[in-house]
């Protein structure tokens, strides 16, 4: 009897431990997956990728998103069954160029300029007027939002939970501050620059200046060009980008504010960066690392891709894709590129859209759109010639192709230096190459294993980790929804003046304090010396 009634005890512990763990789970459960509302104000071009990423990992979890940009737009395509889309029309001149003619003539203006040096004043210059223009337009963007008193209403009675945006164009934070919202930055640039120096401590002993290609071993001169180079970016970006935002701030959110405390204010800072990759550096509680979020693993090549990779037999494949923004590049270079490429064994997939050179050759592919990540997954990839855009390092990263590297704009001669530190990568001057040395540089990626080598060793580290980069951005989106922000986790440093930030009122005060103690004590000094003068001259 005591052994049928112990048995049924058991069997009811059993039952209520299993009924308690579906509770919990449920429980769980529910408060992870409730569905939110989001506001998504994206930038376009290869930033629309990595948030359209994002976007399509949310939606399937219950989330409403609802995305506000202006058209017209080369990338950013409506997807109803999907999404919510909010489109601001701009206004456009019929002399005014579409944005791809835009785009293509500043990418044939700065390889121009780019033989002369990635330092040199006409490439500057090119790379200086285009960030100028994108902000002009940005402004113009915002103010279209703000006198569409409409669209205002219908922002503010939608109750959105959350806004998720990219700050390298201050237009989502902007909104969210005046909608009152939490935020939650998809980053990797704001509007002032590299995000970190905006938000973290950035010792310039150690931490490079991006623009300069250094690393976070320099010398004495190259700690003083780094400073240097700092304080011109920081006073270009007070004195000229956030110049053009402030006055819309104390229009739009009122007298006290200002661009740069609207940035400061988002509550997670969803970085696009990897330690594997990035100089290590100072961080802060808000900041979430997740480089490399949209890698993932290889799927089947479509069949006409799937062919003629297997016709490359032994020698594999060589895939070249210069990013998001750039389809082709003058024919004076595209016809070395395809001249190195006619002579190498392997065959080479290119996505390319342009007018074909006349000396391509036979192992050749072109392609107006190519698999990427499945690409560089497939066992018979030996290389990866690429621009040094953010996604697709990762991308090589996490497959662990050695890279060949063609930098063009922006962070890309940084993000290839990287991988070239570390042994990785091989990078060339795209602008006055000649197709010897892009066959060199291929022939010693390739056919010299240290380059793989490294590079597996990075995607080892990069994978090795608790959580995938997406799993822990969804993850810290749905806290700042669940928490109705992440105030704890912020400085309270972005509402301080940079005297105070500095200390430069207590290095003042304790300055003064000092001069007035050797002050006093010379006074003392001199006054007991001259009471001792006086003793002395009545003695004698």
């Amino acid at each position: 009897m005591l052994f049928v009634h112990n048995m049924d005890c058991l069997v009811w512990k059993s039952r209520f431990q299993t009924a308690y763990a579906l509770y919990i789970f449920f429980i769980l459960s529910f408060s992870i997956t409730q569905g939110v509302n989001i506001l998504v104000v994206p930038i376009d071009g290869s930033h629309w990728v990595n948030m359209r990423i994002l976007i399509e990992e949310l939606t399937p979890r219950g989330h409403n998103i609802t995305v506000l940009y202006a058209s017209p737009s080369l990338y950013i395509k409506e997807k109803p069954d999907l999404n919510k889309y909010i489109v601001v029309e701009m206004q456009r001149n019929a002399s005014e160029n579409t944005s791809a003619e835009v785009i293509q003539n500043f990418v044939k203006n700065a390889l121009e300029a780019l033989q002369n040096g990635y330092d040199s004043y006409a490439f500057l210059n090119e790379i200086m007027s285009f960030l100028w223009n994108c902000h002009i337009w940005t402004r113009e963007f915002i103010v279209a939002i703000f006198e569409n008193k409409h669209l205002l209403r219908q922002l503010e009675t939608a109750h959105f939970d959350l806004v998720l945006t990219d700050p390298a164009f201050p237009t989502g934070s902007i909104v969210a501050y005046y909608l009152k919202l939490p935020v939650v930055y998809n980053v990797r640039w704001v509007t002032t620059g590299e995000a970190h120096f905006l938000t973290a401590p950035s010792p310039l002993s150690y931490v490079p200046t991006h623009g300069l290609k250094l690393s976070d071993k320099m010398n004495f001169l190259q700690r003083t060009q780094n400073v240097c180079q700092n304080l011109v970016q920081s006073l270009i970006a007070n004195i000229v980008f956030q110049a053009l935002y402030n006055d819309l701030c104390y229009h739009y959110l009122g007298p006290d504010t200002d661009i740069e405390t609207v940035l400061l204010r988002a509550d997670v800072w969803l970085m696009r960066v990897d330690f594997i990759f990035e100089f290590p550096r100072p961080t802060m509680p808000n900041i979430v690392y997740i480089g490399g979020f949209q890698c993932k693993p290889s799927k089947p090549l479509p069949l006409e891709f799937e062919e003629f990779v297997q016709s490359s037999g032994d020698h594999g494949i060589i895939v070249m894709s210069l990013g998001t923004i750039v389809s082709s590049l003058p024919m004076h270079i595209t016809m070395q590129i395809a001249e190195a490429f006619a002579q190498v064994p392997q065959k080479v997939i290119w996505r390319y859209d342009g007018n074909i050179p006349p000396n391509i050759g036979n192992n050749t592919l072109l392609a107006k759109w190519i698999p990427q990540n499945d690409l560089l997954g497939h066992p018979k990839t030996r290389a990866f010639i690429a621009h040094g855009g953010t996604n697709g390092v990762y991308e090589a990263i996490y497959h662990g192709v050695p890279v060949v590297g063609m930098p063009l704009l922006f962070d890309q001669f940084d993000n290839l230096l990287r991988l070239e530190i570390r042994g990785a990568a091989k990078v060339i001057n795209v602008a006055t190459m000649r197709s010897t040395d892009l066959l060199q540089a291929l022939n010693e990626v390739i056919h010299n294993t240290s380059y793989r080598e490294n590079m597996q060793k990075l995607s080892a580290l990069h994978r090795d980790q608790p959580e995938t980069p997406m799993e822990r951005a969804i993850f810290w989106i749905e806290y700042v929804a669940r928490h109705k922000g992440a105030a704890h986790l912020r400085s309270e440093s972005y509402q301080l003046p940079w005297y105070i930030y500095y200390c430069v009122d207590v290095m003042i005060f304790l300055l003064s304090l000092f001069l007035i103690v050797i002050a006093l004590t010379v006074l003392l000094l001199k006054k007991l010396c001259n009471i001792s003068w006086i003793k002395k001259q009545k003695i004698h």
